[in-house]
């Protein structure tokens, strides 16, 4: 399921450089009851092009494929692209297929050639950058 949710236009494009600038534009996924996988598509100075729904999942899993994923970004015309997603129990702390799934979604953005420059998981008042945990290798 690919849903652009919010198309910024260039004027407007709010900047994101660290994960708690992702974590403030991302919080109104917070106490989401399923589990949303959503992309931010960034253009050359880290400004989001777009913002994402990918996927909708369960209570506590969400199926994502890189085909979706790059899609999107490439659809958008991203430079770099920022993994978010929440866990509806309101914890921040990836789980092993979190950290799975990124490590091959980062494989996959070598080969088409569009950055992945974080996975920033959202609970219900915090988050976890896999980027500043430093849990894969980006």
């Amino acid at each position: 399921m690919m849903e652009t949710i919010k198309i910024y236009e260039v004027s407007k494009r709010p900047t994101t450089n660290t994960s708690a600038e992702v974590f403030k534009l991302m919080k109104d996924i917070k106490d989401n009851e399923q589990e949303l996988m959503m992309l931010l598509c960034l253009d050359s100075r880290n400004r989001v092009i777009s913002r994402n729904i990918i996927t909708i999942g369960g209570l506590n899993s969400s199926i994502v494929h890189p085909r979706e994923i790059f899609r999107t970004a490439i659809m958008n015309n991203a430079n770099t692209i920022i993994l978010v997603h929440n866990h509806p129990s309101g914890l921040s702390e990836p789980s092993p297929d979190d950290i799975e799934v990124t490590q091959m979604l980062v494989k996959a953005s070598k080969i088409i050639g569009i950055d992945i420059l974080d996975h920033v998981i959202v609970g219900h008042d915090n988050y976890t950058s896999m980027n500043e945990k430093e849990l894969v290798d980006f």
